[in-house]
């Protein structure tokens, strides 16, 4: 029996995806066998030892801006993996049954690993760490609830996934990199935290305000 072909469903719209380096990376796994589901695993995992590195910024170690760097590298790995895995479904041109799970799951764990993670490092907050990891996970679950009701999914922002990823990564470099002295009690990490929870909380608004009107249009 033939595997079935791979149809790919909305995928979020990604610029960096058609870049020359991009396809040759999808073709270069895609023919040693790299599974589409492997690789948002592997994404997951670059997540929560991002997540694991910020909060051990909080220890106050001689290699705390190491541990900067790495959160910020986990977050872009996330990134990278959620580019891959579906350009090598598609190059593979091979479904997997699980395909959608493995698509979605290891997204939500990611988010929550990367903001507790960022909530508990050096300056954050623990409280605003679970809340924008609540506000992440609710806005996927309103684009998910939309595609449940007949709406297209819409990935907009103002805070979807790069953008949170973004704004870890910025507060992480810049940890790394600036002196002590610019490093206040309630400084860059909490400031980010509270942009991306609340960003996220309006981008959940948002989206449900496009999908309730687009299924009233499409009730008519």
């Amino acid at each position: 029996m033939t595997e079935p072909s791979y149809q790919p469903a909305e995928r979020r719209p990604i610029r960096t995806r058609d870049l020359a380096a991009s396809k040759l990376a999808a073709h270069w796994l895609a023919v040693r066998g790299v599974s589409a589901n492997a690789i948002s695993t592997a994404g997951m995992l670059a997540a929560i030892g991002g997540g694991a590195a910020l909060a051990a910024t909080s220890l106050d170690a001689p290699w705390t801006r190491l541990l900067w760097l790495a959160g910020a590298a986990g977050a872009q790995l996330r990134l990278l993996a959620n580019m891959l895995d579906g350009m090598v479904a598609i190059e593979s041109g091979r479904a997997s049954p699980v395909g959608e799970l493995f698509n979605e799951a290891p997204d939500r764990v990611s988010d929550a690993a990367m903001f507790i993670g960022l909530g508990y490092a050096a300056g954050g907050n623990p409280e605003l760490g679970y809340l924008a990891a609540l506000a992440a996970v609710f806005t996927a679950y309103v684009r998910a609830m939309a595609k449940v009701a007949g709406a297209p999914q819409d990935f907009g922002g103002p805070m979807a996934k790069p953008q949170r990823m973004l704004a870890v990564t910025v507060v992480s470099l810049y940890n790394a990199a600036a002196p002590s002295a610019w490093q206040p009690s309630w400084g860059p990490t909490s400031i980010a935290l509270t942009v991306i929870a609340a960003g996220g909380l309006l981008t959940a608004l948002l989206r449900l305000r496009r999908a309730a009107a687009y299924l009233r249009q499409a009730g008519r």
